[in-house]
């Protein structure tokens, strides 16, 4: 009696293709939080920026938020919080990837004194 084992070879690689599957999705989720967050720190650091740019000309903390929030629109993330205080602005952003948690980021800038 000859025992036939035809097929065990195709759910085998079955398995191996739904293991590399599951792990390039999970490269590939690692890779854009790593970018997520890579665009919150740039979006932190530009509205910082800004924000410490418009203290230099004397326009105040209204207008250095508004600069801010603007600056970190235009990087793809939203202000969540700006606080400019005499020469020192610190900047807190956040950038949405849809499917991933979001990025937070937070930047400091100070005007100096020459």
């Amino acid at each position: 009696m000859t025992r036939r084992e035809g097929g065990s070879t195709s759910v085998l690689m079955v398995g191996v293709l739904a293991v590399a599957v599951a792990a390039a999705l999970a490269v590939g989720r690692v890779g854009m939080a790593a970018v997520a967050r890579a665009r919150a720190d740039t979006a932190a650091d530009a509205a910082a920026l800004a924000a410490a740019d418009m203290l230099a000309l004397g326009r105040g903390p209204v207008v250095a938020s508004r600069a801010a929030s603007d600056t970190a629109q235009d990087n793809g993330a939203r202000l969540l919080r700006c606080s400019c205080s005499g020469r020192r602005v610190t900047v807190r952003v956040k950038v949405v990837i849809v499917g991933l948690a979001d990025a937070h980021a937070t930047a400091r800038a100070e005007i100096g004194s020459g």
